[in-house]
């Protein structure tokens, strides 16, 4: 495998010095190059029946002038889909550029720290004996289909151009399975917080993984439709019978599809379930505190009543007697009756 980096670029607008290529090609006579030079692309391209697989690494949101005159040069793309390759759109598509198809689609990872779905873009020209990929981040799934390459080139390459992007684009769905299975995991997790102890760090976990399913179920739909339409529709760069593989991968979007659906169902009674647990134990904690409350009322009463001045000028006993039982028999009811009220509302199972 080859690691090209390209030229600085003359101008400070086009900075980009940490572009990489790498360049696959498997000639006419059925021989595989895994270190394909750059600079002898165009021999690989006019060679129709060979199959080359360029992908480039560029990190930087920026396109260097060698790059931009190498995509333009050699392959001849039409600068409005070098655009549209450079800028993320988050949104899968396929444009039909007659000699070429521009194909957007989209790997993704969980991040269990977070509970957030991540997106990695990767930008496919398909040619008549060509893939290219165009990528800003690092996409391990390109390094493993690399190594598959190693492994068994002719499956992978001897099929052409069209067969390898199904393989692209079956990794890249394939990646979808464990990303999902983490975020069920989540959702597993804030239910079980749910039932043990609900807090407001739990209903932050259950709206960050609402917003990654909503995020996933956002990106699916237009991928479903773009693996329907290249399953489908006929495009003279993809062979009829490998339409079936594409078909293969658009049931695997199908069925991930329907997951997501249900893994919004889960959120929402997960959600449904963190409030009813919050609004029971508010109306145990107002309960507790109503039952205390009509405790102590007569006991405030009693106090007050008796904290009058029975001993003033106004009214005052003659003997003790009369003094020290009232203050006994109050002392006496204060005691009993908050226990006669608890008594009675565990008795009718009021908390």
């Amino acid at each position: 495998m080859s690691l090209v980096n390209m030229d600085p670029p003359r101008s400070s607008s086009e900075v980009n010095p940490n572009a990489q290529i790498r360049a696959i090609f498997r000639d006419g006579s059925g021989r595989l190059h895994l270190d394909w030079p750059v600079d002898q692309l165009e021999e690989a391209k006019a060679d129709q029946d060979g199959t080359l697989w360029v992908d480039i690494y560029n990190p930087s949101w920026n396109l260097s002038q060698e790059l931009e005159e190498l995509l333009c040069r050699v392959f001849q793309f039409h600068p409005l889909a070098i655009e549209d390759a450079v800028k993320d759109t988050h949104v899968a598509r396929v444009d039909d550029w007659t000699d070429y198809l521009y194909v957007a689609f989209h790997s993704i990872d969980f991040d269990p720290d977070t509970d957030t779905v991540r997106l990695h873009e990767v930008d496919l020209f398909l040619g008549k004996n060509y893939l290219i990929s165009y990528h800003n981040e690092h996409l391990p799934v390109l390094d493993q289909l690399l190594l598959n390459i190693q492994r068994d080139p002719d499956n992978r390459l001897k099929h052409g151009a069209g067969h390898l992007l199904y393989h692209v684009l079956d990794m890249c769905v394939a990646d979808y399975f464990p990303a999902i299975e983490h975020l069920d995991d989540a959702i597993d997790a804030a239910q079980d917080e749910v039932f043990e102890n609900p807090n407001p760090q739990t209903l932050q976990a259950i709206f960050q993984v609402k917003r990654s399913a909503l995020r996933l179920y956002r990106v699916l739909a237009p991928e479903r439709e773009l693996l329907n339409r290249l399953a489908r529709d006929e495009y003279p760069l993809i062979n009829a019978e490998h339409r079936v593989y594409f078909r293969d991968v658009y049931d695997h979007l199908v069925r991930i599809h329907d997951i997501t659906e249900s893994l919004r169902d889960l959120i929402s009674g997960a959600l449904d379930t963190y409030l009813s647990a919050i609004s029971n134990r508010t109306n145990e904690i107002m309960k507790a505190l109503t039952l205390v409350t009509v405790m102590f009322l007569p006991l405030s009463f009693l106090t007050s009543f008796f904290g009058m001045n029975f001993f003033g000028a106004t009214l005052e006993f003659q003997s003790w007697f009369p003094k020290y039982l009232l203050f006994g028999g109050s002392c006496f009811i204060m005691i009993v009756l908050p226990v006669v009220l608890y008594w009675v509302a565990r008795h009718r199972g009021w908390f």
